[in-house]
């Protein structure tokens, strides 16, 4: 994917990038207290691992999945059903690159006659003005297109791909014209991070309602490149208080979510809005995933939509009831008054930088451990820039896959 896929929140507490609507409550058949009792309100479907781009930051994990072994049109539609079914709300169409499915538009037509709103989460530079036009004419609700920068070079040396930038320019005007809601998604690190004044003044001007300024997060190939990646404290800053500002200066015109380094975080976030609380993510292959990084996780097994129903997953699978809720907390988690809050922080990243995902998410400033890994963050982005591992199959071979 040449964007990181979410794993927050924005503000108003729903997942960045997502609808805001009203909880569609389901009878919860599981038995503990604490299990989730509504369906999730999005769902995020990775179409395919395959993408034009690679983005040293992807959310993708290090082993890609081959397009011979993705989900079938038929599995993907039934799948889009069984979701509606459930009271998922929104569909966010995803990869790699989804426009890489040539049923894409299968897909969105099913999708839109059971109800489901859907966004489609992009790179753009595949896209043509007839395929957008005709997704539009068969339900597609929204689009969500990614940037590496505004200054071309710069986005084709992030991107590893050639005059992306025009291309997605371009798409972008034909969804406005199209008459289409428009996001603009600009994950930050310390390659662009001074261009944050300039990519909020490039989603205003190409007629975006909302631009999510996320700061890269650190697992899968982000994790892999981190210390080409980490911005200075200093950095962030200096754009946090830009972001601000252009809050208030562009209100009633541009929505900016903004998402923190966690590395310079006080309190983690809710990953997901908490794991198995909301969002439910689908893999190409069909493993069901509460969040699209948990296999990072060693250990842990995911269910298949091939074998089961997405329900019984979503409800009883072991995954999602694994760290749901709070009562698999250990201290300092387990008597915080913030555990409901934060729900611990992120079990990938717990995992990644821990190697036990049931300890404390070393972003928060409780975590015996927050000095040492922030400390970490301040050596590697004030010393000179490693090289990218950019996103390709096999590219994850030629690095350390443990930078910690």
């Amino acid at each position: 994917m040449d964007e990181q896929t979410p794993k927050h929140v924005s503000e108003s507490g729903m997942p960045v990038g997502a609808r805001e609507t009203d909880d569609a409550p389901v009878e919860n058949q599981a038995n503990e207290e604490e299990a989730c009792a509504r369906a999730p309100i999005g769902m995020l479907c990775e179409l395919t691992h395959r993408c034009p781009l690679q983005c040293p930051y992807c959310s993708n994990p290090l082993d890609l999945e081959r397009a011979n072994t993705e989900m079938t049109t038929e599995q993907w539609q039934d799948l889009m059903r069984q979701a509606a079914d459930l009271g998922v709300l929104q569909i966010h169409l995803s990869g790699g690159e989804p426009a890489a499915r040539k049923d894409l538009e299968d897909i969105v037509k099913v999708a839109a006659e059971v109800g489901l709103y859907t966004n489609l989460i992009t790179a753009a530079v595949t896209l043509t003005r007839e395929r957008v036009e005709k997704l539009r004419d068969l339900g597609l609700d929204h689009v969500q297109i990614s940037i590496q920068d505004v200054e071309p070079g710069n986005a084709d040396k992030i991107s590893g791909y050639k005059n992306g930038l025009e291309k997605k320019i371009e798409v972008a005007k034909w969804v406005k014209e199209l008459g289409m809601p428009l996001t603009i998604n600009a994950p930050i690190h310390r390659h662009n991070i001074k261009s944050v004044p300039k990519m909020i003044d490039f989603a205003v001007e190409l007629g975006a309602g909302r631009i999510e300024i996320a700061h890269v997060q650190y697992y899968a190939w982000a994790l892999l490149n981190r210390a080409a990646l980490m911005p200075t404290r200093e950095g962030f800053n200096e754009a946090a208080k830009y972001v601000e500002a252009a809050r208030e200066r562009l209100k009633g015109i541009l929505v900016i979510d903004a998402v923190v380094p966690d590395y310079y975080a006080k309190y983690p976030k809710p990953c997901m809005g908490g794991w198995g609380r909301g969002i439910v993510n689908i893999t190409p292959q069909g493993r069901v995933l509460p969040c699209h990084a948990a296999e990072s996780i060693k250990g842990m097994e995911f269910d298949n939509i091939k074998d089961k129903k997405l329900a019984e997953i979503w409800l009883n699978g072991d995954a999602f009831n694994k760290y749901r809720g709070t009562s698999w907390m250990k201290e300092p988690c387990r008597s915080c008054d913030r555990k409901e809050v934060d729900y611990g922080g992120c079990r990938c990243q717990a995992f990644a930088l821990t190697g036990d995902a049931t300890n404390t998410d070393p972003a928060c400033s409780l975590s015996s451990l927050h000095e040492e890994w922030a400390n970490v963050a301040e050596k590697e982005s004030h010393a000179p820039s490693t090289d990218f591992v950019y996103r390709r199959v096999g590219g994850a071979k030629k690095a350390d896959t443990n930078p910690a």
